[in-house]
C-alpha cells in the first residue's frame, strides 16, 4: 500500500477534515500506543498503520479496500 493509498482511504473513512485528526491523535494499542501518524513517520508500513486504525476503530469490513498485497510498492 502507498502511503497516498493510506490517506484516501482515512479521508474515505472518516472525512477530510476528521482523518487527520484521527491519525494524529488516536493512539493505537497495536503499534506500541503511537497514533498513525507517529508510526508512519517512524517507518511502520501503511497497510500495517492502516489495519491497526481499522481494528482500533471497528472499522467494518466492507470499508477496508485494501489493495492487492502481490502489487510491488
Amino acid at each position: 500500500m502507498r502511503l497516498s493509498e493510506f490517506w484516501a482511504l482515512m479521508e474515505q473513512e472518516f472525512g477530510q477534515g476528521y482523518a487527520a485528526v484521527v491519525a494524529s491523535s488516536h493512539a493505537l494499542s497495536a503499534l506500541g500506543s503511537r497514533t498513525a501518524s507517529e508510526a508512519l513517520e517512524d517507518g511502520v508500513p501503511p497497510r500495517q498503520v492502516w489495519r491497526a486504525v481499522c481494528a482500533d476503530l471497528d472499522v467494518p469490513a466492507e470499508h477496508q479496500h485494501l489493495p492487492d498485497p502481490k502489487r510491488k510498492d
